[in-house]
């Protein structure tokens, strides 16, 4: 799960007519267009456009508060900048001080997070209190009251989506990274609004974070335990890949499998005994979901939907956000317009024909012919395509905890793994000198740095006999994104265009790291069929997270439409939309209905909104790969990558010379469909 950049940059559109919540705005168009003449007046016509943008946006963000119409004017006039050198200087200073400011708000949250997330000693009350602190929550509401911002949005006005993609593709260099300046003033949200939403994403960040269940402890009808007896998973991450690693064990992983799908319902529904949930002094039968202590039947209630009070108590904080920013009234237009930078409907679109296609039901009898069953609803995690799958897991995990027995002997190797990926040793070196592991509570993350000087963080879990295989799978995903933060914070031609257009990209450069993760352990795939065989896994891959993602999406339509819902009734709503998104989608290639499976993802608890960026990450990931086939990856990695922060189609057409789209994928699915697989 990579995490994204905290929300003290508020990038956010606003309508040049509407003033702050809605009301009328305290400067009027009669006074901007005076502003307007007279600095054409004194700079001619040459800087025309962007006077206008600018003095129209400062005028709607103007209030009482920051002086009357003469101020106002006297302001623009003196610190409207026409000379192009001098503009140039003004944004170095900006970019520079921009760098100080975000890369130290930056480093402050994440220490402020380390109780949290660093498994380093006993997690106490008081750590997600100060992992709530958002160091920038005053941010905005800083600038606009020293006029910082308002000196911002006159010299590098705000683009709309709609007029980045018309006009992006003949910006040079520069005029993009003074857009991207643009982008960084166009609402302002009370720091008590940011506050409110860090405070509920910390929450649900600590919620997931401990969601773990002690699958040792779990027992079938006749009372036998099947997993490790200390074995401990954390909901969703290590249950779904529990399942993946057993497709190699028969009948028995059949059965672990089983007992997996019942504990992941039980969790969907809320009727998850609480007393199970991060405790192993209980033994639990998922299916009859009766609880043992020393052998006794007890008595215990069940969670009380804690997991959709606090998806509730995540749309209940954005929501808050919504009156100041009425280009993008809603977290999902935020989200998707304004984070995405490609419309929510567009992503449905594509998720939907993609899982509308034909290929989706000729694969699907494929992994049924290959598991010799008819398929389950887990099997939408079918891994069996992987090189790994036909490999023996106590084997690869007794070869990665022999190779990575702490963190420390993870972050040593990062030059040698680099190097494998087609690094040179000096720039091999040079990036993972800016990347450091820590071990992780949860899962594991990638934390990126935001001004050169900073590390990336890498937290991964490591047991205490050291890192096993699912882990080290996860660690290398997420060090795909450590060298991609790197790559596109110091290869990049200046800190404004730094990044990447929105996560999905960075999520592609991690896929892409991820399944070279056997080679890396110098474990060779010498299967002839190997490129069609990752093309059918990247298609399931993308149509499992594609239904996942829908739902998401729907879910957070439906509560914008009912603002006033409660838990139980939104909890009813997810189960319900899961299981019409299942029959309509998933039903037809299983051949089994009425199941929730696709609500059982942690990320719609706490990172609301991000799922999206996963399928459209598998497409980029395909996209790349195959234009990456006969190239040197690292070469062509630092090219495409330090590209920065284009918009998505723009960037993609940068990189491989064609926009994102399902058809490559489609095709390619196709063709490996007619081997013998």
């Amino acid at each position: 799960m990579f995490i994204s950049l905290s929300m003290f940059l508020v990038q956010c559109k606003q309508k040049e007519n509407t003033g702050q919540q809605g009301s009328a705005r305290f400067i009027t168009q009669t006074v901007a267009d005076s502003v307007i003449f007279k600095l054409t007046r004194n700079f001619g016509e040459a800087s025309k456009t962007r006077m206008e943008k600018g003095v129209n946006q400062c005028a709607t963000l103007w209030t009482s508060q920051d002086g009357n119409e003469q101020v106002f004017q006297a302001f623009c006039l003196k610190y409207f900048v026409g000379d192009p050198g001098k503009l140039e200087t003004l944004f170095k200073r900006y970019s520079a001080n921009w760098e100080s400011l975000f890369g130290h708000f930056n480093m402050i949250s994440l220490d402020l997070k380390r109780g949290m997330h660093i498994d380093d000693g006993e997690m106490l009350d008081i750590d997600e209190l100060f992992g709530a602190y958002e160091p920038g929550a005053h941010f905005n509401e800083d600038f606009f009251n020293n006029k910082l911002a308002f000196v911002t949005a006159l010299n590098f006005p705000f683009y709309s989506l709609q007029e980045k993609e018309a006009l992006g593709p003949k910006w040079n260099r520069t005029e993009w990274a003074y857009v991207r300046m643009g982008d960084l003033f166009t609402a302002r949200v009370p720091a008590d609004v940011n506050v409110k939403i860090a405070e509920a994403l910390t929450a649900a960040d600590n919620y997931i974070s401990g969601y773990n269940i002690y699958v040792g402890n779990l027992l079938d009808e006749q009372g036998k335990t099947h997993f490790d007896k200390d074995m401990k998973l954390l909901s969703h991450w290590n249950l779904r890949d529990e399942i993946k690693a057993n497709y190699n064990k028969g009948d028995e992983g059949l059965v672990k499998q089983k007992m997996i799908y019942q504990v992941m319902l039980r969790i969907i529904n809320q009727d998850i005994p609480d007393s199970v949930i991060n405790n192993p002094s209980f033994q639990w039968n998922a299916v009859s979901n009766k609880v043992f202590k020393n052998g006794a039947e007890v008595a215990v209630a069940a969670e009380p939907d804690t997991r959709y009070a606090t998806l509730l108590n995540n749309f209940n904080s954005m929501k808050l956000m919504d009156p100041y920013t009425p280009m993008y009234p809603t977290y999902i237009a935020r989200s998707f317009d304004g984070g995405m930078e490609i419309t929510q409907e567009q992503v449905e679109k594509l998720f939907t024909e993609f899982c509308s296609s034909a290929q989706v039901k000729q694969v699907g009898a494929l992994i049924s012919k290959r598991v010799n069953r008819p398929l389950q609803p887990f099997d939408i995690w079918y891994d069996g395509f992987k090189a790994r799958s036909n490999m023996n897991m106590e084997m690869l995990d007794k070869t990665t905890r022999a190779k990575y027995p702490n963190t420390q002997a993870f972050e040593a190797d990062i030059p040698n793994i680099l190097i494998k990926m087609g690094f040179k040793p000096d720039k091999a070196k040079e990036i993972a000198s800016h990347i450091t592991v820590d071990p992780a509570r949860g899962s594991g993350h990638a934390w990126g740095a935001q001004m050169k000087g900073d590390k990336a963080h890498l937290r991964t879990r490591i047991g205490k006999n050291g890192m096993d295989y699912k882990g080290y799978n996860i660690a290398i995903h997420e060090l795909g994104h450590n060298v991609e933060q790197t790559i596109s914070l110091y290869m990049v031609d200046n800190y404004m265009m730094q990044g990447v257009p929105n996560t999905a990209f960075t999520e592609a450069f991690a896929f892409t790291f991820q399944k070279h993760d056997l080679e890396l352990l110098g474990i060779k795939d010498n299967d002839p069929d190997k490129d069609a065989l990752a093309a059918i896994d990247n298609f399931w891959m993308s149509y499992e997270i594609m239904g996942v993602s829908l739902l998401d999406m729907k879910v957070w339509k439906w509560l914008y439409e009912n603002q006033k819902a409660t838990k139980e009734q939104l909890k009813e709503t997810v189960v319900k939309t899961a299981i019409e998104i299942w029959n309509q989608y998933y039903a037809p290639v299983i051949g089994v209905k009425d199941t929730p499976i696709l609500a059982i993802y942690s990320h719609m608890i706490d990172n609301p909104l991000y799922l999206s960026n996963y399928p459209v990450g598998h497409l980029i990931d395909f996209q790349l790969d195959q234009f990456l086939k006969g190239k040197n990856f690292a070469d062509e990695a630092i090219r495409i990558y330090s590209a920065g922060k284009l918009i998505p189609q723009l960037w993609m057409k940068n990189a491989v010379g064609s926009e994102i789209s399902i058809k490559p994928l489609l095709d390619a699915t196709d063709a490996a469909l007619k081997t013998n697989l």
